[in-house]
């Protein structure tokens, strides 16, 4: 435990927590993004509310709340040690270990991603906090399918997404998360010492397409569901 504690108090220790906790949020945003997929389906949010009413029902629903539990942690450990690594290295000027020199060509991987870090995380963290109290914790009207009462969760989401200060605002987050994912996944790889001089190109690219698809792919709900959805899961 000591050893642990001791690793986790260290510069790298701390850069190895945020690497392994982003990957770890990484996959739950793609994850979260094909069920939000569904949205698409013109079926008056049928297969939207029975997704969510099936994660909700796993294992008489302790199954969701272990996982909530578990996201949270995650959450918390990413922000308060990527916060601790950003301040020390300001503090420090420029730490050599931390730097993203070794991108392909020899070029600084420096860019508008890598700076918005210390902005755009904060930002994604009320966001989630204000996505969860919007969606999660709404007056949710019920509807059946199949004899099954549930959730109308594709309602609530209509609703939101009707109105355009909501759906813009949710718009400009997505193409913020975008860009946090974008340098975020390169600075894990980078981190865990993926990033050979073998592998770099490759690792670029992916972390560019990460980026760009989740971001996009989020990004096209709010104005698809504003021109193009049916109200009412009824």
């Amino acid at each position: 435990m000591t050893s642990i504690a001791t690793f986790a108090g260290s510069s790298v220790g701390k850069k190895v927590f945020v690497a392994v906790t982003g990957l770890m949020l990484f996959g739950f945003v793609v994850v979260h993004l094909l069920g939000n997929l569904t949205l698409l389906i013109p079926d008056g949010g049928k297969a939207f509310n029975e997704y969510a009413h099936f994660l909700e029902s796993l294992l008489h629903g302790w199954l969701i709340i272990a996982f909530e539990v578990c996201l949270v942690a995650m959450f918390l450990v990413h922000a308060i040690f990527a916060i601790t690594v950003a301040l020390v290295d300001k503090q420090k000027a420029r730490p050599q270990k931390y730097s993203l020199v070794r991108a392909a060509g020899g070029k600084s991987h420096k860019t508008l991603a890598s700076r918005s870090m210390i902005l755009t995380g904060p930002v994604i963290l009320i966001f989630v906090v204000l996505h969860v109290k919007m969606f999660k914790f709404a007056d949710h009207p019920l509807v059946t399918y199949h004899g099954t009462e549930m959730k109308d969760l594709y309602s609530v989401v209509v609703d939101a997404f009707k109105t355009p200060w909501i759906a813009i605002a949710y718009m400009v987050v997505m193409a913020l998360l975008g860009t946090h994912l974008w340098h975020g996944v390169w600075s894990a790889f980078q981190s865990l010492g993926w990033n050979s001089d073998r592998h770099v190109t490759f690792l670029t690219r992916l972390s560019v397409v990460a980026g760009v698809v989740l971001g996009v792919g989020f990004l096209g709900l709010p104005p698809y569901v504003y021109f193009f959805a049916a109200t009412g899961g009824h």
